[in-house]
């Protein structure tokens, strides 16, 4: 088969032939359709993400849609035929999904929403899963709450507002002027990123505070979501690495909950979890209330430096998928 090969850290990917996996016990073989880019895949390219490294020689790619083509033993929920979607590897030593077929393990994966194009489908997993995690899974969102969301334009932040909202809550987000029309587009209110959290959580909430806050930019902005969170309330973060001072957050007597996406890809636990979040993706995009953005621009496999190029630049108009197999759909 053919795949985007990377050799070494910060270099070109190579179009090279690699022998085709075989699926083993309890694993699906996919052929992949697209395979979707996420700003984390980058940072494996680089050797730059202390959690999430991948030994060289290695395909990369975390998501992807496509079909399964053979199944291995003890594999019931799927068959021969059936259009899937999943994040499924590029980390940890499993191959991902530049590649035109993969053998993953079945617990990962869901059946593609019939309503999503392959590319469409291949651009979800990872952030959905990540979105899914820190809003419903640790802080259990409800009808009547509202949400704040740091970062409501990016893919992460995207997903949240649009599954706070499928569940009742009302939804601002913070983002900067040129993203406003795609905050509110999804139907949260939009917060210019330039406004001090204390003026907007005035304005916004009578000094109180918003229930649960969900923040997707990590340093500073964690700062913000512990003063901006109201007493008994809720902050979660995707990227909560540095140092933060915790009492505004102790002195509201709040909650807080990190959120690592990788980790059954990395340890095996909670891998079957995964796959039950994408089939509640596939059930809230084909509802509607799910829509993924995707950038219109076609890559293939190589191609695979020109796509990686465009998000390291911030040109990205939406998220961007690979087309792996020729005819992916849209």
């Amino acid at each position: 088969m053919h795949a985007a090969l990377l050799t070494a850290h910060r270099a070109p990917f190579r179009l090279a032939t690699v022998a085709r996996p075989v699926a083993s016990a309890g694993e699906v073989l996919v052929r992949v359709a697209a395979s979707g880019v996420n700003p984390l895949d980058l940072k494996i390219r680089e050797g730059a993400a202390e959690h999430a490294r991948q030994k060289l020689p290695a395909i990369l790619g975390l998501d992807l849609a496509g079909t399964v083509a053979a199944t291995g033993p003890g594999v019931t929920r799927f068959r021969v035929g059936d259009e899937v979607f999943g994040m499924t590897g590029g980390v940890g030593g499993h191959q991902g999904s530049l590649a035109q077929y993969t053998a993953v393990d079945a617990d990962l994966l869901a059946h593609k929403p019939t309503n999503l194009g392959m590319r469409e489908a291949s651009v979800v997993p990872l952030v959905f899963i990540t979105a899914w995690e820190g809003l419903v899974d640790r802080m259990a969102v409800r009808a009547g709450q509202v949400v704040l969301v740091l970062g409501g334009a990016g893919g992460v932040g995207q997903m949240v507002i649009q599954i706070a909202r499928a569940r009742g809550a009302k939804v601002f987000a913070t983002g900067s002027a040129s993203s406003r029309q795609v905050i509110e587009g999804l139907g949260a209110g939009f917060i210019d990123r330039s406004e001090p959290v204390e003026a907007f959580v005035i304005r916004l909430t009578g000094d109180h505070g918003f229930d649960l806050v969900y923040d997707t930019v990590g340093g500073m902005a964690l700062d913000g979501a512990f003063a901006a969170v109201r007493r008994f309330g809720h902050v979660a973060s995707a990227l909560g690495w540095g140092t933060h001072a915790l009492g505004p957050l102790s002195f509201r007597a709040a909650s807080y909950s990190g959120v690592f996406t990788l980790l059954p890809l990395l340890t095996g636990e909670g891998r079957k979890h995964h796959g039950e979040i994408l089939s509640e993706a596939a059930r809230m995009a084909e509802a509607g209330q799910l829509s993924p953005s995707l950038d219109p621009r076609r890559f293939t496999l190589d191609r695979v430096d020109e796509a990686y190029r465009l998000i390291a630049e911030g040109q990205a108009r939406g998220k961007l998928s690979i087309d792996v197999e020729q005819g992916a759909g849209s």
